[in-house]
C-alpha cells in the first residue's frame, strides 16, 4: 500500500471512531435530559395566615381559592396551606407574622395594621373615596401599587390586591340615628379611617375581629357595628343581634382585601412561580368582586324577608361625616412625606374619575 492509500485509510478510521464518539455523546446527553425530566420537581410549601374565620363566605373562602389557584397554576410546585384566624396567629397579627417570616403569606385588609403602618389605611378604603373599579385602576395604572410597595418595604412585606368586597353598608345599630346628637357616646365597632370619623363626632370606637362582633353586639358591649355587606352580615347572623341596618357605606365605598407575601420568601422563588403568585392574586380580586356583587344582591333579599329595617343615614349626619372625613385624611396625609404623596396621588385620580363617573355610572344608576 502506498503512502497515499495508507493516509486515506487512516483518515477513514479516525472519522469512524469520531462518528461513534458523537453518537455516544448524543445518546448520553439524551439519557441525562430524560433522567432530569423524570426527576420530581422541587416542591415549595408555604403557609398562609388569615384574618377570617375558617371557610367564612367571601373572605375565608377567597383565601382558600387563592391557595388552590396557586397550587394548580404551579402544577403543585408551590403549595399553600391556609390557616384561619386564631389557628396559627390571631386575626389582627397577620401582618406581623408575615413580616417575621412565621408565615410566607397573609390574607387580610390593610387598615387592620394601622397601629404599625398608618399609611396602610389608604390602601384599604378611604371614606367618600374611590369606588371598587377606581381603586383597582389606581393601583394598577395610577402609581398606587408602587406607593403600596414602598409603604410595606421596611417590614419585608410585598403587598398584592387579592380581592375587594365592593361598596359596603353603614352598619348595624341597636339605636336609631336621627341626628348628630344620637352619635355622642355611641359604642361602635369601626376600624380604619371611618372609625376616626365616628370618634370625631363623639362616638366611642373599638376594633374587633370578625369572630367577636355578634356576641359583642348581642350582649350590649357595643351599640353598633359595621362589618361588610348583606352577604357576610347574613352569614354572621347580625340581623339577629341588631334592629336597624343603615346605608350608605360612606366609610368604605370599596374595601381592598390583600395578599401579603414575605419579601425574602418571594425573592427566593424562580421567576415563573413569582409570576404565578402575582397573577393568582390578580385573578382573586376579580373573583371576589364577582362573588360579592352576586351574593350581596341575593342576601339583601333574604334580609328583607327576615324583616330587617333598612334606614338611610340623615343628610346632616352624612354631611358632617364628609367634612370630618376630609379633616381626618388631611391630618393623616400631613403625618409624613409618604402619607402626603399617597393621598395626593389618590385624591388627584379621585377628582379625574369623578368627572367621568358623573357622566356614566351615576346617570345609569339614576335612570335604570
Amino acid at each position: 500500500m502506498n503512502r497515499r492509500n495508507l493516509f486515506g485509510a487512516a483518515l477513514a478510521l479516525m472519522a469512524t471512531f469520531g462518528l461513534l464518539g458523537c453518537k455516544e455523546d448524543k445518546a448520553g446527553s439524551e439519557q441525562t435530559a430524560a433522567a432530569a425530566a423524570a426527576a420530581p420537581a422541587q416542591t415549595i410549601h408555604w403557609k398562609m395566615v388569615t384574618s377570617w374565620p375558617k371557610n367564612f363566605p367571601g373572605l375565608g373562602t377567597a383565601a382558600e381559592r387563592l391557595a388552590e389557584r396557586i397550587n394548580a397554576m404551579s402544577a403543585g410546585r408551590l403549595t399553600v396551606k391556609v390557616y384561619a384566624a386564631g389557628e396559627l396567629v390571631p386575626a389582627l397579627e397577620v401582618f406581623d407574622a408575615v413580616s417575621r417570616g412565621t408565615a410566607e403569606m397573609g390574607h387580610g385588609t390593610p387598615y387592620y395594621w394601622k397601629g404599625k403602618v398608618p399609611a396602610a389605611q389608604f390602601f384599604s378604603s378611604v371614606p367618600f373615596g374611590l369606588s371598587t373599579l377606581e381603586m383597582n385602576a389606581w393601583l394598577s395604572h395610577g402609581g398606587g401599587q408602587a406607593l403600596w410597595d414602598e409603604t410595606y418595604a421596611p417590614f419585608g412585606v410585598k403587598p398584592l390586591s387579592a380581592g375587594n368586597t365592593t361598596m359596603q353598608m353603614a352598619g348595624w345599630f341597636n339605636k336609631e340615628i336621627n341626628s348628630l346628637d344620637d352619635i355622642k357616646g355611641l359604642k361602635i365597632r369601626m376600624p380604619g379611617l371611618g372609625g376616626e370619623v365616628w370618634s370625631k363626632l363623639g362616638a366611642i370606637t373599638v376594633n374587633l375581629p370578625g369572630g367577636e362582633i355578634f356576641t359583642s353586639l348581642q350582649t350590649g358591649a357595643i351599640d353598633a357595628t359595621d362589618w361588610v355587606g348583606p352577604y357576610n352580615d347574613l352569614a354572621f347572623g347580625l340581623h339577629k343581634a341588631a334592629k336597624y341596618y343603615y346605608y350608605p357605606g360612606w366609610q368604605e365605598p370599596q374595601a381592598v382585601v390583600e395578599s401579603m407575601v414575605n419579601q425574602k420568601a418571594f425573592d427566593a422563588l424562580p421567576a415563573d412561580l413569582q409570576a404565578i403568585v402575582v397573577e393568582a392574586a390578580r385573578a382573586a380580586t376579580l373573583d371576589m368582586m364577582d362573588d360579592y356583587v352576586f351574593n350581596n344582591a341575593k342576601a339583601l333579599g333574604s334580609l328583607k324577608a327576615e324583616g330587617v329595617q333598612l334606614k338611610r343615614l340623615p343628610d346632616d349626619v352624612l354631611q358632617a361625616m364628609r367634612e370630618q372625613s376630609a379633616a381626618v385624611l388631611e391630618q393623616l396625609a400631613a403625618a409624613s412625606d409618604l402619607n402626603g404623596r399617597i393621598w395626593a396621588s389618590q385624591k388627584a385620580f379621585l377628582e379625574e374619575a369623578s368627572a367621568m363617573q358623573a357622566l356614566t355610572e351615576k346617570e345609569l344608576y339614576n335612570w335604570r
